[in-house]
This record gives structure tokens, sequence and C-alpha cells, in this order.
């Protein structure tokens, strides 16, 4: 059972897994993951040793964004079940010691929710942002009702912004109100009334869409981060046991404003997600226009650097101190899987040695435990393409469980199922890799327990790197040596000591002083 421990304590323990609950296991077949599916799913997390779970948004919603465009706060989609659906699954989860969190679209709802449809028709309503001009300010949209002017979307046109107020007055947008304003205001106290209906059936917390999208024309997110601590404040006092975790992609900021953690992201940060993108992005998958082609370090070639990320990270926990803690995802729904393009199936247990052992949260995206790919190719579908060379559908696609129909996700007929399925026959499954000793599926879940078992492998053990180039190796709590080499061609370094007991390792050795790591290798060790 999970125990009610305040947030700052249970999170250091936490091994993240994200669902992607269109895509995981539907139960019905009508070729849309839901509650019940994912529950009949629930031991293979126990089995792999995660202990919270995240869902991406499963409120009403027209889907034209995949769910982040919310019609009813206090409603789940249909698609996934019922509310009771959803509890029960919360409980059953909770019996195998796994905590669940919600994402909560805290900067937008669609334009089909309730509030917006009242704005829409009421000049004197301030929950949206709205100018009553004769044209249309840069990105502003034309009113859908009988209310003049136009609204400001967060993202697509039919994601209205709520209105949090602006940080700063402009004469030349007299209808930009204060962050005090009514509308504002009442915004503010919808956040903790959605947080608290989810919480009080059960839920341990949010990760919290767009973080610092609320205020607007914000310098340096200084009213939102007094918006967040705010409501921290009010979660500490009401609901001490939920974390409430941020979309921001820049730690320094985002948990100094109130978050127990964010995530290193492909955006935020002044240089737009390079500290994550710098591991993994090879521009084979979702790949953003401004962003400069460079190799990241978990690459055959061996040509990256693991600097700019630990530079990143040393300078993010710097700023954190103990306030909180920064989540390191292998993927996620809007950015490539790890398996993208040129990477292949040998290369992925080096990426997990490094990321089940390094100082941040880990967060594995459904479906990396395995392998599973980035599906290039795909159609657009509820929004998912965002330009020419970014279609997050290719990290979408159906939880490949056995080789039954369907990979055994569902057995509606394969032209209903959410997306397509990954059409390489040689796709990776669980029930393959599950009879499998040296699969990647089994080895995840051996660096989970260690993680679990080992409080020096967490965030609170020191860490000292002694090598940054390939191999990686640095040493945890100043007992445990990790070492990981990406590349396609054998690296050797220095060892701390002469010679080192190996806990979990393939393809490394230390002997001589030395270590001796061929290409893909990985290991952690005991000194």
């Amino acid at each position: 059972m999970t125990s009610r421990r305040p947030a700052t304590e249970w999170l250091a323990d936490a091994v993240l897994y994200q669902i992607y609950p269109q895509s995981f296991a539907d139960s019905d077949g009508d070729g849309i993951g839901d509650f019940a599916g994912a529950e009949a799913k629930l031991d293979h997390l126990a089995r792999l040793g995660v202990n919270t779970v995240w869902f991406n948004p499963c409120f009403a919603s027209p889907f034209r964004d995949a769910g982040y465009d919310v019609s009813d706060y206090l409603t789940v989609a249909p698609r996934y079940g019922t509310n009771d659906d959803l509890v029960k699954f919360v409980d059953a989860a909770r019996s195998r010691g796994i905590r669940v969190l919600l994402d909560l679209v805290a900067g937008h709802t669609s334009d089909e929710h309730a509030w917006f449809k009242a704005s829409a028709d009421d000049p004197a309503d301030q929950r949206y942002i709205w100018a009553d001009t004769d044209a249309p300010p840069p990105g502003f949209v034309a009113s859908p009702g009988t209310r003049p002017g136009f609204y400001q979307p967060n993202f697509f046109e039919s994601q209205p912004a709520l209105n949090f107020g602006h940080a700063r007055k402009d004469p030349d947008e007299p209808w930009r109100l204060p962050i005090d304003a009514e509308g504002p205001r009442a915004n503010r106290r919808a956040l903790r009334d959605i947080m608290d209906h989810w919480l009080s059936l059960g839920l341990s917390g949010f990760r919290v869409d767009m973080a610092a999208s609320l205020v607007k024309d914000d310098p340096g997110h200084v009213e939102t981060a007094k918006l967040w601590r705010e409501l921290r404040g009010w979660l500490d006092n009401s609901h001490p046991h939920a974390a409430l975790l941020s979309e921001w992609g820049d730690p320094a900021v985002s948990v100094p404003a109130g978050f127990h953690a964010d995530f290193f992201l492909q955006f935020g940060a002044q240089n737009d997600g390079l500290y994550l993108r710098s591991l993994w992005n090879n521009f084979a998958g979702t790949v953003s226009d401004p962003w400069t082609p460079q190799t990241p370090y978990f690459d055959a070639s061996g040509e990256g650097s693991a600097r700019t990320f630990l530079d990143g990270w040393s300078a993010a926990r710097d700023a954190i101190g103990d306030a909180g803690f920064i989540a390191l995802p292998t993927a996620n729904h809007d950015f490539s899987r790890l398996a993208c393009g040129p990477r292949t199936a040998e290369q992925l247990p080096a990426a997990f040695a490094f990321q089940l052992t390094w100082p941040t949260l880990p967060a594995i995206y459904y479906g990396d435990e395995i392998g599973m790919r980035y599906v290039p190719g795909l159609p657009d579908h509820e929004g998912s393409r965002l330009g020419p060379r970014y279609n997050r559908a290719g990290s979408r696609t159906p939880m490949q469980w056995d080789d039954t129909p369907n990979a055994g996700f569902s057995t509606a007929p394969a032209d209903r199922l959410y997306l397509p399925l990954d059409p390489d026959t040689n796709r990776p499954t669980v029930a393959a890799q599950q009879a499998d000793p040296d699969s990647l599926l089994n080895l995840v879940r051996r660096l989970i327990a260690l993680r679990r078992a080992t409080p020096d492998l967490g965030p609170a053990g020191s860490t000292e790197v002694l090598h940054d180039g390939y191999p990686l190796a640095y040493v945890r709590g100043g007992r445990y040596l990790v070492v990981v080499n990406p590349s396609g061609v054998h690296a050797d370094a220095a060892a701390p000591k002469d010679t080192a007991t190996p806990v979990v390792a393939s393809g490394v050795t230390v002997s001589g002083g030395r270590i001796s790591a061929d290409s893909f290798g990985y290991g952690i060790f005991e000194l």
C-alpha cells in the first residue's frame, strides 16, 4: 500500500511511468485505450518496478489536441470510461504500491468548455483573454459568439487561453487585466477546486501542462511563479501528500516557483531544451525547424558530448538545492522515442543504465521499456503534426503486448485502432521479452530494482564524474561506479580503483585501474 508521506519525501523514491491512455490497452474493442484496459495491465507495471504512473489528459474533450483541449475538468472522457473507472484504477494501483498522477491543463480549455461558451456571449466575462478591437491583435482569433472582438489561444485556435492576468500594462492594449482582477482570481480558485476534486478521490498529484504559460507578458515568469507558489502553499496545507510536477522544461526556475519537480524537455530554458536533446535527439523523429542539428551523446558515432547535459544538470541542481527534483524522461508524447531512426535495439541498454542511475527522477515513456520505436510516416491525428518534420503520432502508437492480432492492444479491426501499429514484423513485445532473461525489459526491471534498493543511486546520492567523454564514468554515493559507452567503438578510461565488483554489467570490465568498455557497453560496479 502507498503511504501518505509528504510528496517531498516519496518523490525521492519515485520511478515514473507515463501512460498515453489512448494507446496503452483497450478493454472494449473500440480501438482506443481505456482505464479498464490499463487496470488489466497493472501487473506489468508492478513487475517492472515503477511506483508512480502519470496519465496524459483523460478529461472530457473534443480531442482536437489529443485531450489537451479540456471541455470538462471534473469528468473523464467517455472513451476511457467513467470517473468510477478511474477511481477503480487508482485503487487497484494503490494496492500494488503505485501512485497515480493526472495531467492538469491549467492554462487553457477547449473552445467547447462551458466557461468559454458563456464568455463568448458575455462581454463582461473575464475568464479568458479578450480584445474588443476592430482588428485582431497578433495571434488572436475572432469571437465565435455574440461577444464582439477576439480571443487569445494558447496553442491551437481551439484552445482559448484562460486569463490569469498580465504582469505589465500596455496603453496600446487596454484589454489587459491585472493579475488580481476578478477573472484571474476566479481561474486560480478553479485550479484549486479541480485539484481538490481529484485528490479527494485518491489521486496523488498532477503533472501541469504548459505551466509557464499562465500570466502573460511576464518577464522572468515572476508573477507566474507567485501564482504557483500560492497554489503550492494551499496544496501543502490541504493535501501534503500530493505532488506537483511541471511541464516547464526549466527546473532552475520552476522548482523555486513552487513545483516539486520539473522535467528536462525538448523545449525550455534559454537553449530551447538542448539539455535533453543533447542526450537523445538524433534528428530522425520529431524535429523542430529552429533546432540546430547536433550529434547526441547517445549516438553510435561517438561524436556527441555529455558536457552540455552535465553542465545544464549541474546548474539546475545548484539552483534547486534540496527544494525539489529534476526529472529525466526517456521520451514523451511530444518527443521521439529512444528507438528512433538509426538508434538500434543494442544501443538502448546503455541509455537505460544511465537514466536509471543518474541523480534525477527517471520517467519511462510507455513502451520504451521494451524498445518500441518511433514510427515515421503516420498521418496527422488529433493535432499530432506540428511542422513538416514534427509529427508526434510516431511516439503515440499502440503498446505492443504480444504477438496476437493488434499486438494484444485491442480486438478492434486494425483500421479502427487509435493509430496504426508499428508495421515492423520484428517489433518488440512484452510477452517475448518477459520470457527472455537477457531482454531490455528484464534489464530495465533489474536496474529499477537496484535503484529502489540502493539510496546511493537515487537523487540524494553524491555524484562524481570521472570521465565525460566515451565512456561516461561516474561514482554515485562514493560506492558505485557507473560506466556507459553509447558509441559503436571500444573506449576506455581510468578507474578510481584497481578493480570493482560488477553488480549489473555487460561489455564493461574494471581491471588494473582501467575501465574497458566495449561498444554499447554499460556497467554498475561496487567499489
